[in-house]
């Protein structure tokens, strides 16, 4: 697989005119002041008053108005909900009913909106990460990932040496240990990476096209990585600043320390490590191989906390 891959990824197969639910993300210039601060307190239990939220700023004000009247651009466009970060926006937006040209050229209009309110020249990044939210997909899932947005960034601010090593905690049925950044379970875009012998060229070919939208666009790699085809996927996600959750099954050894590229994805919080906790040494057997996949899968298809 060639080095390929770039930031605003589309997903090629899908039509951008049509019904759809989306999960799109844009970003702030770095240029432009924050759309606001996380206030509130991170400790408090889910639900409670004063938990974490963004206080927004003027510039997420206006950005908060313009959501509200964003049926103006097209009448097909309803937004479902949305979290205003200080330096993102996430917009769970549908369309409704086919549009007269890709949904792109839409989020375009919206930020042209936003600059007029705003008064400046452009106040996102160009582009934008867009999940396509299929059938499969629960919305309240989304709803849930969406609003604790902010909780989660609390908790990165205020707990620095939370990205570090847990031993002997059940994920999915199984006891593992873990290093890096455990909010990567809580993402609701999830992708098992693995590929069978018996795949043919087409099926690698779709799977390879899904995991690259998936990533570009803010989900989590998952996997063993075993094969040097699923190897050469994971060497290609870490070059293009993927996400992914790496299983192992040896067990970290008692001053385990990732190697200096794992640690590096780890401070950065694109990686979480889970060990099976075989003994160190332990060959890799095809039982070994079936349990971490099995695994893997089970991961990719659950929102865990």
């Amino acid at each position: 697989m060639g080095k390929t891959w770039s930031g605003n990824c589309r997903a090629r197969w899908h039509d951008y005119k049509h019904r759809q639910i989306y999960l799109i993300t844009l970003k702030k210039r770095k240029e432009v002041s924050p759309f606001g601060r996380i206030a509130g307190d991170w400790r408090l239990p889910k639900g409670s008053y004063g938990r974490s939220y963004l206080e927004a700023s003027p510039l997420g004000g206006i950005i908060k108005t313009c959501l509200k009247e964003i049926s103006s651009i097209h009448p097909a466009l309803k937004v479902f909900q949305y979290a205003l970060m200080p330096d993102h926006l996430h917009i769970l937006l549908s369309v409704e009913a086919e549009l007269d040209e890709i949904v792109g050229r839409k989020l375009a209009a919206f930020k042209v909106m936003v600059n007029k309110r705003a008064n400046l020249e452009k106040v996102f990044e160009k582009g934008f990460n867009d999940q396509i939210i299929t059938s499969s997909r629960n919305l309240n899932v989304i709803y849930e990932y969406l609003r604790d947005n902010p909780y989660r960034l609390a908790v990165r601010y205020a707990c620095r040496n939370y990205f570090t090593r847990v031993n002997n905690i059940r994920v999915c049925g199984e006891e593992v240990s873990a290093y890096g950044n455990f909010q990567l379970l809580s993402s609701p875009f999830k992708e098992q990476v693995v590929i069978h012998r018996a795949d043919s060229e087409e099926i690698k070919k779709e799977n390879l096209e899904r995991w690259r939208h998936v990533g570009l666009n803010g989900g989590v790699l998952v996997s063993p990585f075993i094969s040097p085809a699923e190897k050469a996927v994971r060497e290609e996600a870490e070059s293009q600043e993927m996400r992914i959750i790496l299983i192992t099954h040896e067990a970290f050894p008692e001053r385990f320390k990732p190697s200096a590229r794992e640690f590096a994805l780890c401070s950065e919080g694109r990686l979480l490590i889970l060990s099976l906790g075989y003994p160190v040494g332990t060959a890799l057997s095809r039982a070994h191989c079936m349990q971490m996949n099995a695994f893997a899968k089970e991961l990719s298809t659950r929102l865990l906390r």
